[in-house]
């Protein structure tokens, strides 16, 4: 009992009085982050979920630490124990290897599989051990990601995996190679099945983990700072005898090349995923639009006096709303998606999944830039082939998980350059047209300013196309067409061609080009959306409504755009 005294009494007595008595103070543990070499207890880091509170550095955790600190309290349930590791090539070494790496870890094996929730969003969940050699994948490894992939196809569940690994593992030679393939296609099982599966890259994700599964998710997160790649930073640059830039391989440099969607903090990611797995559970989406009232009539348009090309200018109007006021108004519980998965980012075009009230939707859109440095990083609105690619991708998803698409477009056109073109400007915009006109889900494009050429088409391959009462599409700009046709583009032969050109959005219905005029009343710019959203859910009830044969009806609404005389 007295020694229970003198460890109560630590809190009370003095440093001096603590020496005297012979009682040596219980010290905290504490660790020092490598990043900004601050000193924290091991409590406060574990707590932040292995984050260093001062710099945001991201702690490498095993396993069961990452599912204790993310996923539901008690929801995980471990899945595929009946298999374990043997040594298929004798490789000298290799069973002192495992020991440590057991040891190390506490785990059997380099990946732990089962089924958790987040937020009670259930899902099979894999995650990746980098304290078990690495991470290293071998024959066990992909054998359990086969089997739990095929599990949750058989289950309906999403798969939620957290990749951390050196690539595939030496020690068992061409039989780890053919894991690569073997979980690939496990992952194409699972998908065609309509199964989502999100990836979470963590520090490290590289070698062939990179270059099959971790690469294949429908959507792609990371942990900030996370090495990423296939070979590694040392062999680059010994082969190429250049030294490669500092962010090189990491997150936010793979972000900025198109091949991950979002970075989240690890203290972020709970909720994230929980976000994403409810977005993705909702399939039927005519059931959500059900025993809801609807304003179904067409929108009237208020008299305006604006001529033509004064219409012209008042799209290009600076202070005009852009697709991103348009996102931020329309949809909650947003998360933006990146990437082309081929070579950038393109920030003229943003997209990603939201919800529309209580269904989910993804929106794309064509965006300025609010400001003169967003509107720079934006390319004034004006697409790369990196920007439709990307859009092509959301709406490929949108159509797997039967999502609806909105889609904004304020352009003067697709971006023409020499990169532009290098990269395959005109094969992005055709591509987009044959894919959209067979998306199976539903499309309405909103025109909230410019529609400029094909550059603006390539988004607008729609069920149903709305024109602010002041947009306008047309084959070409006023200023173009008087360049071209009339040799001069001062005002007053723009003007003409505007006025030739037929480009307004009564004239965009009266040929049957845009369906609906949605009046502009910015300074109640909220009252604007409310109404506009009540529009957008009406005529995705009634295009669900032509459910199977959405992508027909919208093949049959372009066969019949045009003029032309035909004899009897």
């Amino acid at each position: 009992m007295s020694n229970l005294h003198n460890i109560v009494g630590l809190f009370r007595k003095s440093k001096n009085d603590l020496e005297k008595g012979g009682i040596t103070p219980v010290v905290e543990e504490k660790m020092r982050c490598p990043v900004c070499k601050s000193i924290e207890t091991k409590r406060n880091v574990a707590k932040n979920k292995m984050v260093c509170p001062s710099c945001g550095h991201h702690f490498r955790i095993g396993s069961r630490t990452r599912i204790k600190a993310l996923c539901d309290k008690g929801s995980f349930q471990e899945l595929i124990t009946e298999i374990s590791t043997n040594d298929p090539l004798n490789f000298p070494g290799y069973d002192v290897k495992l020991e440590s790496g057991k040891m190390g870890s506490g785990e059997a094996e380099a990946v732990l599989c089962g089924r958790a929730a987040f937020r009670g969003q259930e899902c099979a969940i894999f995650v990746m051990d980098p304290l078990f050699m690495m991470g290293s994948m071998g024959s066990v490894v992909g054998e359990k990601l086969a089997r739990l992939f095929e599990y949750a196809a058989e289950e309906k569940l999403p798969v939620v995996g957290f990749t951390s690994s050196g690539g595939a593992r030496m020690q068992e030679g061409i039989l780890s190679l053919m894991q690569m393939a073997k979980v690939s296609g496990a992952v194409d099982f699972h998908s065609k099945r309509g199964g989502l599966y999100i990836t979470v890259l963590t520090d490290p994700t590289t070698g062939g983990v990179t270059a099959s599964f971790a690469m294949l998710g429908d959507i792609i997160l990371s942990e900030p700072n996370a090495t990423i790649g296939f070979a590694g930073r040392r062999v680059i640059e010994q082969t190429t005898k250049k030294k490669l830039p500092d962010d090189f391989q990491k997150a936010e440099f793979l972000l900025e090349h198109g091949f991950v969607d979002a970075i989240i903090p690890r203290t972020e990611l709970r909720g994230t995923l929980a976000t994403l797995l409810h977005q993705h559970g909702i399939r039927e989406h005519s059931r959500a639009l059900e025993d809801v009232f609807f304003r179904q009539e067409a929108q009237q348009v208020k008299g305006n006096p604006l001529l033509p090309y004064e219409r012209v200018m008042a799209a290009r109007a600076q202070n005009r709303p852009t697709s991103r006021a348009y996102i931020e108004r329309l949809f909650t519980d947003r998360t933006e998606l990146h990437g082309d998965r081929k070579f950038a980012d393109d920030k003229a075009i943003i997209g990603g999944i939201g919800m529309l009230e209580e269904m989910p939707v993804t929106f794309v859109g064509i965006e300025r830039g609010r400001n003169l440095e967003e509107r720079i990083q934006c390319n004034f609105g004006s697409p790369m082939p990196d920007g439709y690619r990307k859009a092509l991708r959301l709406m490929k998803q949108a159509e797997k998980f039967n999502r609806p698409i909105i889609c904004f477009v304020d352009t003067a056109g697709a971006f023409c350059g020499e990169e532009a073109e290098e990269r395959g400007q005109g094969q992005a915009i055709a591509d987009n047209l044959m894919e959209m006109m067979a998306i199976k889900v539903p499309i309405i494009t909103i025109v909230i300013g410019e529609g400029g050429s094909g550059g603006a088409l390539g988004l607008s391959v729609a069920n149903k196309v709305y024109m602010l009462e002041n947009a306008v599409f047309s084959v070409i700009s006023p200023e173009g067409c008087a360049s071209i046709l009339w040799g001069e583009a001062s005002s007053e032969a723009s003007a003409e061609a505007a006025a030739c050109l037929c480009i307004t959005a009564e004239d965009m219905k009266r040929f049957g080009v845009a369906e609906r005029i949605i009046p502009e009343n910015f300074p109640y710019f909220e009252e604007m959306c409310s109404e506009l959203k009540e529009t957008i859910r009406g005529d995705l009830k009634e295009i669900y409504n032509l459910a199977p044969e959405i992508s027909e009806t919208r093949y049959e609404r372009f066969r019949k755009l045009g003029s032309w005389n035909e004899k009897e």
